[in-house]
């Protein structure tokens, strides 16, 4: 760029950052969700983060954090990796006419061909923005193929929340004060005899399902999906796999259906790590009838598209991502590193009595909290219980961020469930120290005072007030 193609504007990032960065808090509450920084401030999470790298923050005054949430699945490869940076210089600088409409560039198509080769059953893709907009193309894409109204899904599932895939939200939460939304139905996870009797009805064009529910971290039965694939077909009905959190590795499998032998999805939704954590990217993948058949001529050419769809910089970010996850063995590392952290947090269960389950697979595990056994314990969990279910993780999550550094969430509302959805890229040192510290706030719970029960009156007196 020469000296007169210099741009003219003021615009200065980094000189805006400098001056408007400490407002944070102040602009959220101002401009944006205004319960997202009390939210924040009331458990103590108002950290000020300056940056990041990998599996790790760094706050204002240098202290490094472990980061175990991965921006709720978004960051498989953790912050910043080298080979996407990059990846996302060359496009900016390759100049590409992109987003014309009306020509086809070759990265949206090196990237579905570079997908499907880990879903060899499936022949095409859409490329959307999100996952819940990879849940919406599904949703149309099936609805229209099968000439059919109805989408089952699984009790406590989460789908997105736009209004197509609220419809599949198991979450009341969620749900209330939208309505309506579409014709779909809830059956239990597992339960094949409430899924036969929804499909004798003739009207359901697919059951739509999590292989591991995010919330709670609960697991689809052994021979679920592939019983519920043979009973879809059966009704000429189609089964969609919800891969937006599981897939790309997140379960030490690319696609966590495929732990399952013989399950081959219709429809697969996925987005998140496929972003490489900078440029928002969804796909769903599907087979070649069913887009020949919402595509059926070139009058439905734009019947379904996206804006922003299959743009430049996503792509790029996309292909870099596979890439890293070939080179570098991703899905082998969160197998192996998974397994380790379950190993090492199961060992712990019979030692405390508050902890009652480790579940997951690969690096998306749930620590589940129950009732105690000793008196003491006891009368104390019945307080936090009667003032709202869920506050006993929260107090574990808080004092893993004030006093270890480690960034953890719940599982879900009224869940007494912290999920575990690290970068892939962690390894022995991380698993090393989350039990460590884990270790230091179960010690502090069951000693029967201190800091962390104080905080739990405090979390009390909220929920009540509240209500």
């Amino acid at each position: 760029m020469t000296a007169a193609e210099q741009p003219r504007s003021g615009f200065d990032l980094g000189k805006l950052l400098a001056e408007r960065a400490s407002e944070r808090y102040d602009l959220h509450s101002r401009y944006l969700n205004h319960q997202l920084p009390r939210m924040l401030h009331t458990i103590g999470f108002d950290k000020v983060y300056e940056r990041a790298e990998g599996a790790y923050f760094w706050d204002d005054e240098g202290q490094d954090y472990l980061d175990m949430l991965a921006g709720f699945g978004v960051m498989g490869l953790g912050r910043h990796h080298p080979v996407v940076r990059k990846a996302l210089h060359d496009v900016l600088d390759a100049d590409l006419a992109d987003l014309t409409r009306f020509d086809c560039q070759p990265l949206p198509g090196l990237l579905a061909e570079r997908l499907l080769a880990h879903a060899p059953h499936l022949d095409r893709v859409f490329f959307g923005n999100s996952g819940t907009e990879a849940v919406e193309t599904a949703l149309k894409f099936a609805r229209y193929a099968t000439r059919k109204p109805r989408v089952l899904y699984c009790a406590h599932a989460f789908h997105g929340l736009t209004t197509g895939s609220l419809s599949v939200n198991g979450e009341d939460g969620f749900r209330k004060g939208f309505a309506p939304l579409l014709p779909d139905t809830a059956i239990a996870m597992g339960d094949l005899t409430a899924l036969e009797r929804e499909l004798a009805r003739g009207d359901v064009a697919a059951f739509v399902v999590e292989p591991i529910q995010g919330k709670g971290v609960h697991e689809a039965p052994p021979g679920f999906l592939r019983a519920a694939q043979e009973l879809l077909h059966r009704h000429k009905a189609l089964l969609i796999a919800d891969e937006v959190q599981t897939g790309l590795g997140r379960t030490g499998d690319f696609f966590a259906y495929s732990h399952e032998e013989g399950v081959e999805p219709d429809l697969v939704c996925v987005a998140k790590s496929l972003s490489g954590g900078y440029v928002p990217v969804g796909a769903t993948l599907g087979k070649d009838w069913i887009f020949k058949k919402v595509y059926a001529s070139m009058d439905r050419v734009l019947v379904h598209s996206a804006s922003f769809g299959s743009n430049a910089q996503a792509m790029a970010a996309g292909l870099a991502v596979l890439a890293v996850m070939e080179d570098e063995g991703i899905v082998a590392n969160a197998r192996r590193t998974g397994d380790l952290l379950r190993e090492r947090l199961t060992a712990l269960v019979d030692r405390y009595e508050l902890l009652h389950d480790i579940r997951g697979r690969g690096l998306m595990i749930g620590i589940e909290f129950g009732r105690p056994s000793s008196l003491g314990l006891r009368s104390r969990w019945a307080m936090l219980q009667a003032a709202r279910k869920g506050l006993f993780a929260q107090m574990v999550v808080v004092p893993l961020l004030q006093r270890h550094r480690i960034l953890t969430q719940v599982s879900g509302d009224h869940l007494e469930v912290i999920k575990l959805i690290p970068p892939l890229i962690i390894g022995e040192r991380e698993v090393d120290r989350f039990v460590e510290a884990f270790t230091a706030v179960m010690d502090d719970a069951h000693g029967g005072g201190g800091l962390m029960w104080e905080f739990g009156r405090t979390l009390v007196k909220q929920a009540v007030a509240n209500r």
